[in-house]
């Protein structure tokens, strides 16, 4: 992640050597209740395997799943995201893969406690 170049000095013609770094953004998470953590892109893999379990989806499809929500997120500039944005990008993606899966991790990620709640996100699905 370094790259080394060498240069000249055009008033005096001494050469030099700079260093160059790839600065990367290092995701933060701000959790409900305000506190902040690293992004830690695992614990989108396991949500997913949770939400996928014996459903015809790999776990290759899985990590790459997760990847296009990484690379979402780090693509909007931000340092620092909220864990409702890593949710609704799971489950935007989440719903075109599998929408068992997406019914799944809906019920936990919206913490459904009624029947009602899963035959809303239901209607949705098929609606859609």
């Amino acid at each position: 992640n370094t790259m080394r170049r060498r240069k000249e000095c055009l008033n005096c013609g001494r050469r030099f050597t700079t260093y160059e770094y790839i600065e990367t953004i290092e995701l933060m998470v701000k959790k409900k209740d305000g506190r902040l953590e690293r992004f830690d892109i695992n614990k989108i893999i396991r949500g997913l395997q949770k939400a996928c379990e014996k459903r015809p989806v790999t776990m290759e499809q899985i990590r790459e799943l997760a990847e296009k929500v990484r690379q979402e997120l780090m693509q909007r500039g931000k340092e620092e995201i909220t864990s409702q944005e890593i949710g609704d990008l799971v489950m935007k993606y989440l719903k075109s893969l599998d929408r068992v899966a997406y019914i799944r991790f809906a019920s936990v990620y919206r913490r459904f406690e009624e029947p009602e709640d899963f035959r809303r996100v239901l209607q949705e699905v098929k609606e859609e």
